[in-house]
């Protein structure tokens, strides 16, 4: 997959001094506080968005990060950097064997801190029960499709109904809210959108749509293919009436609209979210970190510069060095993705070389 460059503190000009700030701090006034930790890159599925049919190269076992590893990274994100919540992502969490045990681990560490999952939820049924009981407090699961055969076209398995099985498992292993996020495709899925809609109002789930990303391994993302977050209101406005969320943002990634039937436009009946990272980027109250399944950290999901903390922490380095490598990886972080910057459209991004399920989202 290439070696990603080194930091450049000076992408964006070179920009002030890091402060005497414990916190992870960047130079255009925003604070990380939320730790997304990639516990794997290995996939179950295949979805088109993020990897390609075959022949994905995996990490190999020892450059994962350990249980131990991860516990001790949480640790000093929590207690010395002000990280306030923590996702586990992949890959496929569920494909780490380990996982309760990394669940549990974090949870004797931090008997109050958030701490949910991210998954395809293929398997959960298995181990819902078991992830609850180690003190994961919710879970995100990817669903793009509630029909068999766009489900098997998109993630090229045929296991919509592990998927499901596996959403109705953590809803009663208490779970939630149940947030289930769908990528739109056009012409495969676009206009089930509706229909996604009402089977998460109807079961309580909050359903997020995600503009497709330029985080695919095939590098096949096009701007003309996108269905963008003004397209998806469109396309939902034509059953539901939508209304802003009054309630603030602050900071979470999708925007949130009050959802009602065309037939009581004054009956809400739940919310529904638009990640808009492509066409209405957020970064400016960007609040997020990122480790790698490897131990990297990423200041932004379209990053092509990484800080290593794991070679670093297996020769010995100590707490507050890896605490200051980390603030330093943040307050390095450029000020967008790219794709916002007026008059560069897509001419001012370079895709990652690194796929989404490489990353972690």
């Amino acid at each position: 997959m290439g070696m990603p460059r080194l930091p450049n503190r000076h992408a964006d000009g070179p920009g002030p001094r890091r402060p005497e700030d414990p916190r992870l701090l960047d130079r255009f006034g925003r604070t990380a506080t939320d730790l997304r930790v990639s516990v794997i890159d290995k996939c179950n599925l295949r979805c088109t968005y993020c990897m390609p049919a075959d022949g994905m190269a995996w990490l190999p076992r020892n450059r994962l990060l350990t249980a131990a590893e991860i516990r001790r990274l949480v640790r000093i994100a929590v207690r010395d950097l002000g990280v306030r919540e923590v996702r586990l992502t992949g890959g496929e969490p569920l494909v780490r064997q380990d996982l309760a045990d990394i669940v549990a681990g974090l949870r004797e560490d931090h008997p109050d801190l958030p701490l949910s999952l991210t998954t395809n939820a293929v398997g959960l049924a298995e181990r819902a029960a078991e992830l609850a009981a180690a003190g994961l407090t919710r879970i995100n699961v990817s669903l793009d499709t509630l029909r068999a055969e766009t489900f098997a076209t998109m993630a090229r398995r045929p296991f919509l109904d592990r998927a499901l099985a596996g959403i109705e498992a953590a809803a009663a292993a208490g779970l939630s809210p149940l947030k289930i996020n769908a990528v739109l495709l056009r012409g495969v899925n676009d206009a089930q959108a509706p229909e996604l809609v009402r089977w998460a109002l109807e079961r309580g789930h909050e359903l997020r749509f995600i503009e497709q990303m330029p985080l695919d391994a095939d590098h096949g993302w096009r701007r003309e293919n996108l269905v963008g977050a003004a397209e998806t209101r469109a396309l939902l406005s034509r059953d539901f009436v939508l209304s802003p969320d009054p309630r603030a943002r602050d900071g979470a990634p999708a925007e949130r609209f009050l959802v009602a039937s065309k037939d009581r436009p004054g009956a809400v009946l739940g919310t529904v979210g638009i990640i808009a990272s492509v066409t209405e980027p957020f970064c400016a109250d960007c609040r997020r970190t990122r480790l790698t399944a490897e131990g990297r950290v990423m200041s932004c999901l379209f990053s092509r510069e990484e800080t290593d903390l794991a070679g670093p922490m297996r020769s010995g380095a100590t707490d507050a060095e890896i605490a200051g490598r980390w603030r330093d990886a943040m307050w390095a972080k450029p000020r967008a993705h790219g794709m916002d910057r007026p008059g560069l459209g897509d001419a001012g991004f370079v895709q990652p070389e690194r796929t989404m399920s490489a990353i972690g989202g």
